[in-house]
């Protein structure tokens, strides 16, 4: 039986809004804003192809999502002692057939998108997407699912950092440099902390049910440390962002961002189990604002 909390969750949204998730959404947004930040400051800004990165990083997002709900259930990994958002599939809201469908309708949209870009980038731009798509298959599915076996939060650092900042940047500027890679290295920093921090949540299910997250293998002490650094990390490279030339002082805006990261930071030592949503809530919420201001030293 689904808990009541749970309950009124499926009353108060969609079955479909709650499969794909939006508010995971943004986070995919913002190493596209932080790679054409970087090319706009670098006078290579094009709309379109912008545009059509933001778009493909957005539906990989939702496929993403899809996979995992569809894959995790498959494979035993959800249950009714979740403690995260519930999940359609494992709760029956919508038939499994019907997610993984949905999940690749979003691929092929995905891909349609990924050829307009291929067409802008070339043979790097079709690499970086079929890495894209086998990625989103292998996070949750497959003979080794990444998600399971302790390189989520790998996983979210190089796709969301270096692979959609470097990429949005060279579909705008058919270039390459080291300014935009070292400019994605905070972000995704960010976006693997709001990986452990959904790992730390789940601590007790995953090992139940044989899931072999980071959090998992190290324990809840020394992944909190570990998912302290990733948040603190971004603000202490500011001044060698700035003294090497990446940022202009107006990076320094992305300080603003650091009073999100005191509650977090007790979050990741003193709170378990459900509350842990609000935390993974506000550890998004940090990036997005980080990698905003961040844009705008950029430009």
């Amino acid at each position: 039986m689904i808990s009541t909390t749970k309950t009124i969750q499926t009353i108060t949204a969609s079955p479909w809004f709650l499969a794909i998730r939006p508010k995971t959404l943004p986070a995919s947004a913002a190493p596209v804003i932080v790679g054409t930040a970087c090319a706009a400051g670098d006078g290579g800004f094009a709309l379109l192809p912008a545009l059509a990165a933001l778009l493909g990083a957005l539906l990989l997002q939702v496929a993403v999502n899809l996979a995992n709900d569809y894959f995790d259930d498959k494979n035993g990994i959800d249950s009714e002692e979740r403690v995260g958002p519930i999940r359609v599939t494992q709760s029956g809201l919508i038939p499994a057939r019907a997610v993984f469908t949905a999940m690749g309708v979003c691929l092929v949209l995905a891909s349609a998108v990924g050829v307009y870009l291929m067409m802008k980038g070339g043979l790097p731009i079709l690499l970086i997407g079929l890495a894209c798509i086998l990625s989103t298959l292998a996070y949750s599915g497959g003979p080794y699912p990444i998600a399971s076996n302790g390189l989520g939060e790998i996983f979210a650092f190089f796709f969301f950092g270096p692979v959609a900042v470097c990429g949005a940047y060279y579909v705008q500027t058919l270039q390459m440099g080291l300014r935009p890679f070292i400019a994605s290295i905070p972000t995704g920093l960010l976006v693997a902390a709001i990986m452990n921090v959904n790992n730390l949540r789940d601590i007790h299910t995953d090992t139940a049910a044989g899931k072999r997250t980071l959090a998992v293998r190290l324990g809840r002490g020394k992944s909190s440390v570990i998912c302290g650094l990733l948040i603190l990390i971004p603000f202490l490279m500011l001044p060698l962002l700035h003294l090497f030339g990446v940022i202009s002082g107006f990076g320094y805006l992305a300080l603003g961002s650091a009073p999100l990261t005191l509650p977090l930071l007790h979050a990741l030592f003193y709170v378990e189990g459900t509350p842990l949503n609000q935390t993974l809530a506000k550890t998004a919420q940090l990036s997005v604002l980080f990698s905003l201001l961040l844009a705008i030293g950029l430009l």
